[in-house]
C-alpha cells in the first residue's frame, strides 16, 4: 500500500501586491509566466522518480495569485503531475483565485483539467474596506466570479474573509459574513489582520480595532458560522460537513508534502525545507532547497501546538504511542483550564471557541510545562 503525499505549487505572481501581504509574490511579470511553467514542469519531472511509492492525494496551487497564470498554464502543470506521479482518483486539487482574474476561460480550463476546488480571496463585502487594504476587485466582481464558478461546474468553493481591518466595525464584519454566507460556499477561511512591519500597510501603521473588539469579532464569526451549519474544524477555518480542506489539514497533522516554486515550503522524508524567495535564480535552475535544522524541530511539541488549533484536539494516547513520551504533564496543565476554554472526551482535549480566542497564551503555558 502506497503512502499519501501532498504537492504544493507556489505561484509567485500577482496583478498587484496587496498592502498587507507578506507572501513571496511579484506584481505583473507576464513575460516570465511561460518560463515559470517550463521550469516547474522540469522540477516536477526531476522529483517524480523518488515518489514512486507514494500516492498524491492533494494538490494545492497557492501564491501569489495562481489564477493570474490562466487555466492553460495551470492545466499544463497538472498534466505533468498526473503523468509523472500516481494521483489518487479523488485527489483534492485546489487553486487559489482572485475575482479579477477568474475569467470564463480560466474556469473552463481548470475544471476540465481536474481542478475540483477553488479558494477565492474575497476578504470583505465592503468596497471601501477592500480599497483600504489594496484589493483591486469589488464585491460585485467577487459575487459574479463566484456564480460563474458554479456555472462552470465547481461544487467545492472556499472563500477568504479578513477581520480586524483598519476602521472596521463589528457591524461591517457582520454584513460581510452575511454577504459571504449568502453565496453558499462550502468552506470559509477567516484571518485577523496582522500588520507586518515591512509591508505598505505595516509602514502606514493604521489604527486597528482594539483587542476587545477583535475578540467580539472572532466570537461573532464563530456564532454566525455555527448557526449556518459549518464545522469549526480549525482555529481559522470553517466548513460544511465533508468539505474540510484536505490539503491544509495535512499541515496540521504533520503529513508529508512536497513544495515547488520560489517561496514554497515542504516536509518530506523527515526533512523540512524552504525554497529561497528568488524567482530569477529559480528560473535559471540555480536554487537548492534550504533544509531546516532537523535537530531544532521538536515534532512532539509541534504536534501539541498544531493539534490544539483543531477541533480534533490533542490525543494523549496517540501522543504517547507516536512520540514515546508521557502525556501526563500536558494533561495536568489542560485539566487545570476552566471548562469555558477546554473540553475533554476520552483521550482527546480540545479548545472551545472561547479557548481558541486565547490559544496563544494556552499554547505557551502548555509548551513551557513540557520542556
Amino acid at each position: 500500500m502506497k503512502n499519501n503525499l501532498g504537492i504544493y505549487i507556489h505561484v509567485p505572481f500577482c496583478a498587484a501586491k496587496c498592502a498587507y501581504c507578506d507572501f513571496y509574490s511579484l506584481a505583473g511579470k507576464p513575460e516570465w509566466w511561460d518560463a515559470y511553467v517550463t521550469r516547474m514542469t522540469t522540477e516536477l519531472q526531476q522529483k517524480a522518480p523518488a515518489c514512486q511509492d507514494w500516492t498524491v492525494d492533494t494538490i494545492y496551487f497557492g501564491g501569489g495569485t495562481p489564477s493570474l497564470l490562466g487555466g492553460e498554464r495551470i492545466a499544463a502543470i497538472l498534466h505533468t503531475i498526473q503523468t509523472c506521479y500516481t494521483v489518487q482518483p479523488d485527489a483534492e486539487m485546489t487553486v487559489e483565485a482572485n475575482p479579477d482574474s477568474m475569467t470564463d476561460m480560466f474556469l473552463a480550463q481548470t475544471h476540465g483539467a481536474g481542478v475540483n476546488r477553488l479558494s477565492m480571496g474575497i476578504q470583505s463585502a465592503q468596497d471601501e474596506v477592500l480599497q483600504k487594504i489594496g484589493r483591486i476587485h469589488t464585491f460585485h466582481q467577487a459575487q459574479d466570479a463566484f456564480f460563474r464558478a458554479r456555472q462552470a461546474g465547481f461544487d467545492n468553493l472556499s472563500v477568504d474573509l479578513m477581520y480586524a481591518l483598519p476602521g472596521q466595525t463589528l457591524s461591517q464584519l457582520e454584513q460581510s459574513i452575511d454577504a459571504l454566507l449568502a453565496l453558499q460556499p462550502e468552506h470559509l477561511s477567516c484571518y485577523g489582520l496582522t500588520l507586518e512591519p515591512h509591508t505598505p500597510l505595516g509602514r502606514q501603521n493604521p489604527v486597528l480595532p482594539d483587542e476587545d473588539t477583535q475578540a467580539d469579532m472572532y466570537l461573532l464569526l464563530c456564532q454566525k458560522m455555527a448557526e449556518a451549519g459549518f464545522d469549526h474544524y480549525e482555529i481559522s477555518n470553517f466548513a460544511r460537513p465533508g468539505y474540510h480542506s484536505r490539503h491544509n489539514s495535512r499541515y496540521w497533522k504533520q503529513s508529508p508534502y512536497l513544495g515547488f516554486g520560489p517561496g514554497a515550503h515542504g516536509d518530506w522524508q523527515g526533512m523540512r525545507y524552504e525554497i529561497p524567495r528568488d524567482l530569477p535564480a529559480w528560473l535559471a535552475g540555480q536554487l537548492e532547497p534550504i533544509p531546516e535544522d532537523t535537530e531544532a524541530i521538536d515534532r512532539a511539541a509541534e504536534y501539541v501546538m498544531l493539534s490544539l488549533r483543531t477541533a480534533e484536539g490533542f490525543d494523549s494516547k496517540w501522543y504517547q504511542k507516536t512520540f514515546l513520551r508521557s502525556p501526563e504533564p500536558i494533561e495536568r496543565i489542560l485539566s487545570g483550564l476552566p471548562k469555558q476554554y477546554m473540553e475533554h472526551t476520552g483521550s482527546r482535549w480540545h479548545l472551545t471557541d472561547t479557548g481558541f480566542l486565547i490559544s496563544n497564551a494556552i499554547l505557551v503555558a502548555v509548551l513551557d510545562g513540557v520542556e
